[in-house]
C-alpha cells in the first residue's frame, strides 16, 4: 500500500471526518462521550485549518487535531495535538505515524518552541507511537479520568522543537 498523503483539512472533508470519530470512538482514547451522528465535526475554534488531514487513494483515514494548550498569551509558543484518529480500514499502513509527523513538522515550521499532547494511561499503542516519534513523558495525573468504569490516568507527553536558553526565540516565531 502507497504511503499517506497528508494535507490541510477542507470544508468538504466534514462528512469523512465525522465517520471516522464515529467509527474510532472508544473509552480506550476518549474522555468525552461519543459523537452523535449528526454532530459537526468542524467546530468554531476547530475549523478546517486546525487539522491536517491523511489520504490513501484519494480517501481521507485519519486526521490530528492541533491547537493551543490554553487560550492564555503566556503559552502561544506551544503548539499541542488535541486528537488523532485512524479509520480502522488504514491501521497498521503508518497512517498514525504520519499525522503525528506531519504535526511535529507543522509546528517546527511554525515556530513553536514546544508540542505537547495528552493521552491516557491505558492507551499503550498511542503512547507507544508518540514515544517512538520523540515525545516524552513530562508528567502524570493519576485517575483523572473515570472511563468505562474504571480510573484511568492522563498521561502529559511533550517534545521540544527549537534550541532553549541565550538567543532562542521566546514567542511563537523564531528569530534568526
Amino acid at each position: 500500500m502507497p504511503a499517506p498523503h497528508i494535507r490541510r483539512a477542507r470544508s468538504q472533508d466534514e462528512q469523512p471526518l465525522r465517520r471516522i470519530d464515529l467509527e474510532t470512538w472508544s473509552p480506550l482514547h476518549a474522555v468525552s462521550p461519543p459523537p452523535g451522528p449528526d454532530d459537526p465535526f468542524f467546530r468554531d475554534s476547530c475549523g478546517p485549518d486546525a487539522h491536517l488531514v491523511a489520504e490513501l487513494d484519494g480517501a481521507v483515514v485519519g486526521y490530528v487535531r492541533l491547537g493551543f494548550p490554553t487560550p492564555l498569551a503566556s503559552n502561544t509558543h506551544v503548539r499541542q495535538i488535541r486528537g488523532l484518529a485512524v479509520a480502522d480500514s488504514a491501521r497498521g499502513h503508518g497512517v498514525g505515524r504520519a499525522l503525528v509527523r506531519a504535526a511535529v513538522e507543522e509546528a517546527r515550521q511554525g515556530g513553536f518552541r514546544r508540542i505537547t499532547l495528552r493521552v491516557l494511561g491505558h492507551n499503550t499503542a498511542a503512547r507507544k507511537l508518540y514515544e517512538s516519534e520523540g515525545f516524552v513523558v513530562e508528567g502524570v495525573q493519576p485517575e483523572e479520568f473515570h472511563l468505562d468504569g474504571q480510573y484511568v490516568d492522563d498521561v502529559l507527553m511533550g517534545q521540544m522543537l527549537t534550541p532553549s536558553g541565550p538567543g532562542a526565540a521566546a514567542g511563537g516565531a523564531l528569530t534568526t
